[in-house]
């Protein structure tokens, strides 16, 4: 994981918005670059018009990883520092920080965890290997256990996880996209094995998946495709690279991250890739990972 800090003085700087109400839409999370020397991650909310932008974390600790439980009541994540270990474990809390309730502990790291879409299950990275757990941090199974560093997981409505692997990397990819089985089956590779694919995200439909590539371009693009890793569609096409894509609830829109600024921006644009829309306006702050609440 890459370490950075966000003061808390961005908190103001980034409000600026109105929005349907300043219900909390979007999680996501953000840090200044270059890093200072404390290197804390804090994780915000805003409306899905950019606006009502909160810090819901506000502590020493790093806190990274944000996605939304299925019935969009809590905030899943990671974070580092808020135990004696030092470690990254997984957490829940409210959308505005409070009520944070530990799912994971001891000398093992986790982080990286998204939900199944029946709330049953969450799929996350254990010391670089894919597991899956109980939504009470009960089971925790290993799905991957061999030399290779997993991230990414993202559910599909039927209970396949969409992830990343470096298993198969070479001179030109640091790494492609799998999809397996929720029992830790049917491993099987998708998508362009010669480029760099990553940071998968299942449709709420099950029919698509987005992910970024940098298949046909230097820089990372937002593309979709089939499941099966057929009928690939490039979003994005600027020249400073895009990532973490990730879906409205009703499939038409999709939240993501691009560098086009000279800083990561959190932008939303059409499932086609239209009306591609910047969200947040924060000089010299990187903003990763947005997820769209169900």
């Amino acid at each position: 994981m890459i370490r950075y800090v966000l003061p808390l003085l961005f908190l103001l700087a980034c409000s600026e918005g109105t929005g349907p109400g300043g219900r909390p839409t979007i999680v996501f999370m953000g840090f200044v670059y270059p890093s200072p020397a404390n290197n804390n991650f804090e994780i915000y909310v805003m409306d899905s018009l950019g606006g009502h932008v909160q810090n819901v974390t506000r502590n020493l600790a790093r806190d990274d990883d944000p996605a939304w439980s299925p019935d969009g009541s809590r905030i899943l994540f990671s974070s580092a520092d808020r135990d004696t270990t030092g470690r990254w474990h997984l957490y829940l809390m409210r959308d505005d920080g409070s009520g944070v309730t530990a799912l994971t502990s001891g000398q093992g790291s986790e982080w990286g965890p998204d939900w199944s879409q029946d709330g049953a299950k969450i799929a996350f990275i254990s010391s670089g290997h894919l597991n899956i757990m109980n939504a009470d941090g009960t089971g925790a199974t290993p799905l991957r256990n061999d030399r290779f560093f997993n991230d990414h997981p993202s559910w599909s409505p039927d209970g396949r996880i969409v992830f990343f692997s470096d298993s198969g990397a070479n001179a030109e990819s640091a790494g492609h996209l799998y999809v397996i089985n929720d029992n830790g089956t049917d491993l099987t590779s998708i998508g362009d094995t010669t480029a760099t694919e990553e940071t998968p995200s299942w449709s709420p439909d099950g029919g698509r998946i987005a992910f970024s590539s940098n298949r046909d371009t230097r820089a990372s693009q937002i593309w979709t495709m089939n499941p099966d890793g057929t009928s690939p569609v490039r979003l994005t096409s600027d020249s400073g690279g895009n990532s973490y894509p990730a879906w409205s609830p009703d499939g038409n829109k999709i939240v993501f991250v691009s560098y086009r600024d000279s800083v990561a921006e959190v932008y939303v644009m059409n499932a086609d890739g239209g009306s591609q829309t910047r969200l947040t306006h924060i000089p010299t702050t990187l903003k990763v990972k947005p997820h769209w609440r169900p």
